[in-house]
């Protein structure tokens, strides 16, 4: 639980480190102005499909090193055998 734990911090504090420069570009590339309640939404939807495609692509790198792992380890347990 504790290892979960940790590891729940540290991606809430990567995807706030994430955010803050985020913001700023987005801000600053299309001129918008933060006291309007409807840039807010647009930034925050903005962000959220930057999250998405951001995880699926970790998932797909996760995919791809689980995959090559099992592929591996079985190349290995045959040559241990010999």
């Amino acid at each position: 639980m504790k290892k979960d734990l940790d590891l729940i911090k540290i991606l809430l504090i990567v995807i706030i480190g994430m955010f803050i420069p985020f913001l700023g570009s987005i801000i600053l590339t299309f001129n918008l102005s933060i006291t309007n309640v409807d840039t807010w939404l647009k930034i925050g939807s903005t962000f959220g499909y930057f999250l998405l495609i951001f995880a699926i692509e970790l998932l797909i790198v996760m995919l791809y090193f689980t995959v090559s792992n099992k592929i591996y380890d079985k190349k290995l347990n045959k040559f241990k055998k010999k």
